[in-house]
């Protein structure tokens, strides 16, 4: 039942070769191209031009030479070749007995033949065949009828000359080619090399990439960071990439925002590695620094690629070795490896340009891209009635959860404004979409209960996988409304009524095929900071000097609430300071308080818990879970609702604070 809000009085050996320049069809000499500072050269251009400066300026992969049972996964440099036969003898295929085949002619049901002792060995699988004979009789074949010394045997059937006989060479002949050139040594492949009397293979070197970190705002990622101060994670990021990608990563130490410091340490890297990445820091002046620093050390090939994130993106050499200076947003540093860095490693591993999967979805949300880049959308998916949606993730290039929850990419090209809401789009995959098939697709109004639940079906019920976006309880209705979702969080109010959700699903959802499950009462109120210091006791206090709130995005119960408790109140929103400053969830809120980077918000009880704030309650509302008809007994949401009434649920509401169930 819903309820009336109450409102209360105080309420994160080495061999070099080079590569044939045949293998570009360019013109472009080895000369520097003629980029402009901070150009805004599309993707596509820069890479192929970058790539033929590389070679024609002398980029080179190595060889090594491994031991075969260390060689999985890697690639060959060239063909490889057995050394001797295999098997190397002749051998017997199964447990029998061997036989000279011509003994057995003319043996059958009505004309059995008899062999002594003499005529026939014993022998195991993998035995060398006993000189004489040609042939092996099964054990199962062979009928004993003297088990004394002469050991006499009946055959009832005839058998072929080098019948169940692996012959010298059948698998393997020495002088034959294994595996050609630039071929990937897959875990049979180790085992037809052994066979083959290869015991070491020559491969591709895998290329060591080194990251140099700069700035002087950056700390090691174990130090516990000040004010100003920002863990350097970007290399643990990097490194997983670069192991996926068949490089091996080198991490140098931080280094300040001092120019000549930062010289040396791109010396020694070009020293020690095949490919260098700069890392740029945040400081005034910091891209300037790395492009000019590249162009003394060796020439600057494109400074500003027409892509988001990773506009400032440089491209340079050093006698053919790439130097990339990377922005210092972790997001851009992802797509910038897996856009450019990723197919020059390819072309070092000689692996070929890998194929990435595309898929059609439908978008939930439109998106609104600038047309002077080609831009990247990170997208959370799944299946809601055999059709793929995909929900835009918010978040800039510094938020690289985005990235972690991401299963899909949207790649806007350049020069296109964006995507409608419910149109077809092609999304990169970065999931399988087995996976994806597993997925409850969950739109709508954030609250923590929502992570709790996902992670109860993940150890309970191991392939069910909740994909949740935050877009606020409008956003959520219209997801049901429009098929792209299974489940919406909501809580929205009534100004007139007083009451949640019901009306606002009877008129947009006119035809009642939902089901409104009602979930959770939770406490919202008046997040502060510890100590309340600025003396704060209810909403009329949010237009005093020197407040600065932060407030939900628009279209979230939260919005709603805040914008009716304002009216009621009497209170001008445009004179609160901070009003138009939005967030998605309410920890972002919380965590904005906590970090004295706002004052105070309108958020839920389990946020300021979580962050140790104080909280003034407002009042008490409804937090409900709305299903669409179509997916109401599906077997994961069934799942579902028996762990939302579940003893483990329960305790979780209560670790969390601010709840209560009817």
């Amino acid at each position: 039942m819903a309820i009336v809000p109450r409102l209360l009085e105080n309420p994160q050996v080495t061999t070099t070769v080079m590569f044939p320049p045949q293998q570009h069809n360019h013109n472009t000499k080895g000369t520097t191209m003629s980029f402009h500072y901070l150009s805004n050269t599309p993707l596509e251009k820069a890479l192929d031009e970058y790539i033929n400066i590389l070679i024609n300026n002398g980029m080179k992969y190595k060889t090594e030479i491994i031991p075969v049972i260390k060689s999985s996964g890697r690639i060959t440099a060239t063909a490889v070749y057995a050394t001797f036969c295999s098997p190397h003898y002749n051998a017997s295929a199964m447990d029998g007995i061997a036989v000279l085949a011509s003994d057995t002619f003319g043996a059958s049901e009505t004309t059995p033949i008899t062999l002594t002792k003499q005529q026939y060995q014993h022998v195991d699988t993998g035995d060398p065949l006993p000189d004489g004979y040609d042939a092996v009789i099964m054990i199962e074949d062979v009928i004993n009828i003297d088990t004394g010394e002469n050991g006499d045997i009946k055959l009832y059937e005839a058998i072929s000359p080098w019948s169940h006989i692996r012959q010298i060479g059948e698998d393997i002949c020495a002088g034959e080619m294994i595996l050609t050139s630039f071929m990937k040594i897959s875990p049979s492949a180790v085992g037809a090399l052994i066979a083959g009397g290869v015991s070491e293979v020559t491969v591709i070197k895998q290329p060591i990439v080194g990251f140099i970190p700069t700035g002087d705002e950056i700390v090691p990622s174990k130090t516990i960071p000040k004010t100003g101060e920002i863990p350097e994670f970007n290399s643990a990021i990097f490194s997983a990439m670069l192991s996926n990608y068949g490089a091996v990563p080198k991490v140098y130490d931080i280094v300040p925002d001092n120019k000549e410091k930062i010289k040396n340490a791109l010396k020694s890297a070009f020293k020690e590695c095949d490919i260098v990445l700069l890392g740029a820091g945040s400081s005034a002046g910091r891209e300037d620094y790395s492009v000019s620093i590249i162009g003394e050390v060796g020439e600057v090939v494109c400074h500003g690629i027409a892509i988001k994130p990773g506009k400032p993106t440089i491209l340079g050499h050093y006698k053919g070795k790439p130097v990339i200076g990377l922005p210092g947003y972790p997001v851009s540093g992802i797509i910038v490896l897996d856009q450019i860095l990723r197919p020059i490693l390819d072309l070092f591993n000689k692996t070929g340009v890998r194929k990435k999967k595309y898929t059609e979805a439908t978008l939930s949300k439109s998106i609104v891209s600038s047309l002077k880049y080609k831009e990247f959308v990170r997208v959370r998916m799944g299946y809601v009635q055999d059709k793929l949606i995909a929900a835009p993730l918010g978040g800039g290039s510094g938020v690289v959860t985005s990235f972690m929850r991401a299963d899909g990419i949207i790649e806007v090209p350049q020069g296109v404004e964006g995507y409608s809401s419910g149109e077809i789009i092609n999304v990169r995959l970065l999931r399988p979409l087995e996976e994806l098939q597993q997925s409850l697709v969950v739109i709508g109004s954030h609250d923590p209960l929502l992570d709790e639940l996902a992670d109860i079906l993940r150890i309970k019920h191991g392939d069910i996988l909740m994909r949740s976006a935050h877009v606020g309880s409008m956003g959520g209705l219209l997801a049901i409304r429009n098929g792209q979702a299974h489940i919406a969080g909501i809580h929205l109010l009534d100004e007139k009524t007083g009451l949640y959700n019901e009306s606002f699903i009877k008129k947009m959802i006119p035809d009642g095929n939902i089901h409104l499950i009602k979930c959770v009462k939770r406490q919202q109120g008046l997040i502060v900071k510890k100590g309340n210091p600025n003396n704060i006791t209810g909403i009329a206090d949010l237009n005093k000097d020197n407040i600065r709130y932060v407030n939900r995005q628009k279209g979230s119960g939260t919005r709603i609430l805040i914008d009716y408790l304002c009216k009621k109140e009497g209170i001008d929103t445009s004179g609160i300071y901070g009003y138009d400053r939005e967030e998605f969830t309410h920890t972002s809120v919380a965590a904005l308080i906590a970090s004295d980077s706002a004052d105070v918000g309108l958020g839920i009880y389990s946020a300021a818990k979580l962050y140790n704030l104080d909280f003034l309650h407002i009042c008490d509302e409804e937090y409900d879970l709305l299903i669409a008809g179509h997916a109401y007994n599906l077997p994961m949401v069934q799942k579902l609702l028996t762990e939302l009434n579940s003893d483990e649920f329960t305790k979780r509401l209560n670790n969390l604070g601010g709840y209560c169930r009817d």
